[in-house]
């Protein structure tokens, strides 16, 4: 009987709310379907199953909240015989079934809707009920968005029936409770302080930076955008994504996770990318076999994983199966990042803001296009020598951006 689990989504998750499940007892699943819904503090994530077979029983109700590692159903994988063959062969012995779920309120069939923690706390913010909201989202998911849209039409509905006088500002909302506002955003802060606070505590970092020309990647990006439709041109960062991946084939000690003691070498490459989310913080979840991807299969699924992302839709294995993970901070004007490991990875790239800068070349000083790379390790696993090869492996790949 194989036991399905609360997951455990990154290192600074503990436990997590049960919010739906999506298949009953006797239902057939197959590895990787998606049977839970599971809320944490930073997003609600599609949980998926890790054997196949039949569901034998449900353990946890829709609501509760439950430390990681927890038992939430069993599967009785193929060829395991069914629990009414097991009662008998023990001569009868009944086992007790989980009470069924009771029938939701009107009020609480929100809570099982598709909706992001941002979008639910911004909707008690603006005493808007989600039940009446519709999704624009992934699947009709509930963004922060749909409900300051539903805000806007309330408002201006209440404005109408008064004749069109302005409302108090008092009015549009129910004032929250102290501290109501920025609940959800500080157990977000303090999950990720948590994590950071063990980084620097128990890992070893050493820093590295490396500034790399990428006027042959503009020029080759520029002229390939030039024979796509816009939805089909690349972005910048993508060929960054590609090339951290690949230059991972060179020193594949960085590609590792730090476990019981010890490095763990990952069997496949997956870079998670850090995403901000609008309602503050950030995920960082996994662009799956990024070395093995082409560039437009990578730019599409990384378009996909930011929306979900931001509209809070995320799976189990993309928030717990990266083994490396990319910063970009160009777009906020950071010209150089060195970023804190996100356990148990024992490496982080950054990359910073694109910049022209004097660069010498083939006897003369021109303005190119620069970028600084830098990368955070952990030095109980690789040391210096290793991590300048690495970074000299993503410049020398960046240099050849048709072989991406």
């Amino acid at each position: 009987m194989a036991e399905f689990v609360m997951p455990t989504l990154g290192a600074d998750m503990d436990a997590g709310t049960l919010v739906a499940w999506k298949k009953k007892p006797g239902d057939r699943v197959t590895r990787g379907e998606v049977i839970a819904e599971v809320e944490t503090d930073k997003a609600a994530i599609d949980v998926e199953v890790f054997a196949s077979g039949v569901i034998e029983k449900l353990l946890v109700q829709p609501g509760e909240k439950v430390p990681v590692g927890t038992v939430l159903a069993l599967v009785r994988e193929e060829g395991q015989p069914a629990r009414g063959a097991r009662q008998e062969a023990r001569g009868g012995e009944q086992e007790q079934p989980l009470a069924p779920s009771p029938a939701p309120l009107a009020s609480e069939s929100a809570g099982r809707r598709r909706i992001s923690p941002a979008a639910r706390q911004l909707a008690a913010d603006l005493g808007v009920d989600p039940a009446r909201v519709p999704g624009t989202g992934p699947e009709g998911a509930i963004t922060r968005r749909d409900i300051e849209v539903a805000a806007a039409q309330a408002r201006g509905e209440r404005q109408e029936a008064s004749g069109g006088n302005q409302e108090p500002a008092v009015a549009s909302r129910p004032a929250p409770q102290a501290g109501e506002a920025g609940d959800r955003l500080l157990r977000m802060r303090q999950t990720i302080a948590a994590a950071m606070a063990r980084s620097k505590r128990e890992i070893p970092h050493y820093y590295l930076g490396h500034s790399i020309d990428m006027s042959r990647a503009m020029a080759w990006l520029a002229e390939t955008n030039r024979q796509r439709p816009v939805p089909d041109r690349l972005l910048y960062g993508v060929l960054l994504l590609k090339a951290v991946s690949l230059a991972l084939r060179d020193v594949p000690e960085l590609n590792a996770l730090w476990k019981d003691g010890r490095s763990v070498p990952a069997s496949a490459i997956h870079v998670g990318t850090a995403i901000s989310l609008r309602g503050g913080g950030l995920v960082a979840p996994a662009l799956h076999d990024t070395d093995r991807q082409s560039l437009d299969e990578l730019m599409r699924n990384f378009r996909d994983l930011v929306k979900r992302a931001r509209a809070g839709t995320l799976r189990s294995s993309e928030l717990s199966d990266p083994t490396i993970t990319v910063t970009s901070l160009g777009e906020q004007g950071v010209e150089t990042v060195f970023g804190v490991i996100y356990p148990p990875q024992v490496a982080l790239v950054g990359f910073g803001k694109l910049l022209e800068r004097p660069w010498a070349a083939e006897g003369r000083v021109e303005a190119r296009p620069v970028v600084s790379a830098t990368l955070s390790a952990d030095h109980r696993v690789t040391d210096g020598h290793r991590g300048g090869l690495f970074l000299a492996s993503v410049d020398r790949l960046l240099q050849e951006p048709s072989r991406l």
